[in-house]
């Protein structure tokens, strides 16, 4: 791990002082906007429960199964494509409000879909919500806390998310043994309200503001986030330095700065190797898994239960130890406890038969599986890719990373249903586990450490050239 080391200033900017320390409102702020996690998990969990008993009513099959859960997918991938756009144009807290908007009504949509392609449509406007606001919360989440909280705060993103798969899980366990598939899903119009009012009290984000010219906007709102004034204004002056810099931005950018297509590759496959870590097959698919090590219906949703709570327990794990031991450290714990539960899986599927053994060894390899990806795979690939794109190119950079998560999110999602007939979900699990494994290689190789690093640093090793992997460093550079 690097050393950290006092920030230099940078082109003529004065950097804020090492060790800043997060203040109350930034985190209350940061916090807030993390109930759009809240969004996302909610309705990717409210799936897996309520599935089985859908597809009874409407006579669904695999195959169709699968476009019902995959079709979120389409809808986040869809919106990921313009939330970029939508970001720049009426700002992070104008993205996450139209979001908020989608997310109620498509929540009606679904809760009283009278068949598939209704139902398909719901779905699809979630995901154009989830897509939306999962690039815009983290992308505003970044942006308005210091760097010395800024792996926890991202993180907390992902433990809201986490909790809102609990919280379906929770919901569809207890709805499940009457078969009550609409209120699964209709129940989550409330949180979709309270976000709705949440994110009218959220100040834009300075960077936006001073992207956009306003920069009297921005320095109050910054003097509201930060400790002082002093703070304030040497985080403002390299602010502007930044975007001084080039006259350059998005795809202009992209076109004309092979650096900047570094760091938007690196967001890339940082999300890719993500869902190829099997998690979200598990997350959607999770009573067909465990069913599949015969448990009963109930019994499944049960255990899936325990699967969300899992979750959200070690995403907490995350958010405590990513300001102390550093992204790469706990990435690349992450990448071997998750190939090696994936294993673990794949034998007992292949070889344990139906014994009450099997059974508690199969709960014990998955939590295991989760915990691994919630440590790391899970929270620190968002905060990793929102981390190192540069103040002109972050819309663009982590705009291209978000729609490849979702698009492979939407392959894995569709196709998954058939790999467990086709393969088995021994043979799944396995080749999941090989991916993990590379997952690892590319870490080792290519993923920096970017704890204690402020953006404006990250950006300046970018555009001086220094490798993906050392970008978190603290260095001078030529004017």
């Amino acid at each position: 791990m690097v050393g950290v080391t006092p920030v230099a200033p940078q082109e003529g900017g004065s950097a804020p002082p090492a060790g800043q320390k997060a203040t109350g409102r930034a985190t209350i702020l940061g916090i807030l906007a993390a109930l759009s996690g809240l969004m996302f998990g909610l309705d990717t969990g409210v799936v897996a429960g309520a599935l089985p008993f859908m597809a009874v009513d409407f006579h669904a099959g695999p195959v169709l199964q699968g476009w019902i859960v995959s079709s979120m997918m389409a809808g986040a991938a869809f919106g990921a494509m313009f939330a970029g756009r939508i970001s720049v144009s009426f700002g992070r807290t104008g993205a996450m409000l139209g979001a908020g908007i989608f997310f109620l009504i498509g929540t009606l949509f679904c809760a009283f879909a009278p068949d598939v392609g209704v139902m398909i449509v719901g779905r699809v406007l979630l995901g154009l919500a989830v897509g939306v606001a999962a690039f815009a919360a983290p992308l505003y989440i970044s942006e308005i806390t210091v760097e010395s909280a800024r792996g926890a705060m991202i993180s907390f993103y992902q433990l809201m998310v986490s909790l809102g798969i609990f919280l379906a899980f929770i919901s569809d366990s207890f709805l499940s043994s009457g078969g009550h598939w609409r209120w699964m899903l209709g129940i989550m119009a409330l949180p979709a309200i309270l976000f709705l009012i949440v994110v009218l009290v959220l100040p834009q984000s300075p960077r936006w503001l001073m992207m956009r010219g306003d920069t009297e906007r921005a320095r109050t709102v910054l003097r509201v986030l930060r400790s002082d004034e002093e703070v304030a204004e040497a985080e403002l002056a390299d602010i502007h330095s930044r975007l001084s810099k080039s006259s350059d931005a998005g795809f202009g950018l992209f076109r004309s700065n092979r650096h900047f297509r570094r760091s938007v590759f690196l967001g890339i496959v940082l999300q890719i190797m993500q869902q190829l870590s099997g998690i979200n097959a598990l997350l959607y698919y999770a009573p067909r898994v465990f069913e599949a090590a015969h448990f009963g219906v109930n019994a499944s949703v049960w255990a899936t239960t325990l699967v969300g709570l899992t979750n959200m327990v070690f995403t907490g794990v995350a958010i405590m130890f990513a300001d102390r031991w550093g992204r790469r450290p706990l990435l690349l714990a992450s990448c071997a406890i998750v190939g090696g539960a994936l294993v673990g899986v794949s034998t007992v599927l292949a070889y344990g038969g139906e014994s009450v053994t099997a059974s508690f060894l199969l709960c014990g390899f998955i939590l295991l599986f989760v915990a691994g990806f919630a440590i790391g795979e899970g929270p620190l690939v968002w905060a990793l890719c929102s981390e190192v794109q540069p103040t002109r190119g972050r819309d663009f950079g982590i705009g291209c990373s978000t729609v490849t998560n979702w698009v492979a999110n939407w392959v894995i999602s569709s196709i998954f249903p058939l790999m467990m007939l086709v393969m088995g979900a021994s043979g799944a699990f396995v080749l999941f586990a090989v991916f993990n494994g590379i997952f690892l290689l590319i870490t080792l190789g290519f993923v920096p450490e970017t704890k204690g690093t402020s953006l404006e640093q990250i950006e300046a090793n970018l555009f001086a050239g220094v490798s993906l992997r050392h970008l978190g460093e603290q260095r001078e550079h030529e004017q």
